[in-house]
């Protein structure tokens, strides 16, 4: 039974990637709504921006999943891919720059035949160095929307669950410490929540206030011994 300083919130969970959960907060709340409207956007083209460890990424592949769309990975095939309906193109992940001229056309044969396409990437297209007009002109027509960094809430959400995930039950104040002490990524707070897990095994006690300073100690000055 969960104690009266048991941490629970009432956060939505989505499915990602068929495993895993996606949690709607604030930072993400816009993003999620316009994704919910597909297919019935306004436009052949989304953009999703925002910057690193926003959730962009993770967020596209929920898309993704429900869409059955395909990604545009390297010197893609705009017909192959515009044949999928749905397609990716995220360019954080992107092993360099979209070549403009594929782009325009796989843009073309995607509104053509009615299908989609989420740009996903650190700014907006309006701010993207596009050189061809016909391209620019189209993108300036996608619904561009932001992805704000991770808020405390959806932070302190992510944090419960994965203590979860472990089988650990940890109170409001550790994670309320941890909050407000851990870098703003999803992968410091992974990184904490394993070695929290770890050093709880190691020394047999339960995660503590006092257990969650001595391990950030030694994530920042590793030399450090608990």
């Amino acid at each position: 039974m969960t104690g009266p300083s048991q941490l629970t919130l009432g956060l939505p969970h989505r499915p990602a990637l068929g495993r895993d959960d996606f949690l709607v907060a604030g930072s993400n709340a816009d993003a999620v709504a316009w994704l919910d409207r597909w297919p019935d956007w306004p436009a052949t083209a989304l953009a999703l921006h925002g910057p690193a460890a926003s959730g962009k990424t993770h967020l596209a592949q929920v898309w993704r999943h429900r869409s059955g769309a395909v990604e545009a990975l390297g010197r893609f095939d705009p017909p192959a891919l515009a044949a999928a309906g749905a397609v990716v193109l995220d360019l954080d992940a992107a092993s360099g720059p979209a070549e403009e001229r594929p782009l325009l056309h796989l843009y073309n044969l995607l509104a053509e035949r009615r299908g989609h396409l989420l740009l996903v990437g650190r700014e907006p297209p309006a701010r993207w160095p596009v050189q061809l007009p016909d391209l620019s002109s189209r993108l300036s027509t996608a619904p561009a929307v932001a992805l704000l960094p991770p808020d405390d809430e959806l932070r302190a959400a992510v944090m419960v669950k994965l203590f979860a995930d472990r089988q650990l039950r940890v109170d409001a104040d550790v994670v309320g410490y941890l909050v407000h002490r851990l870098d703003r990524s999803f992968a410091a707070i992974g990184a904490a929540v394993a070695a929290l897990d770890e050093a709880a095994l190691a020394e047999r006690r339960p995660i503590t206030v006092p257990l969650a300073r001595a391990v950030l100690a030694r994530l920042t000055q590793p030399e450090l011994e608990l």
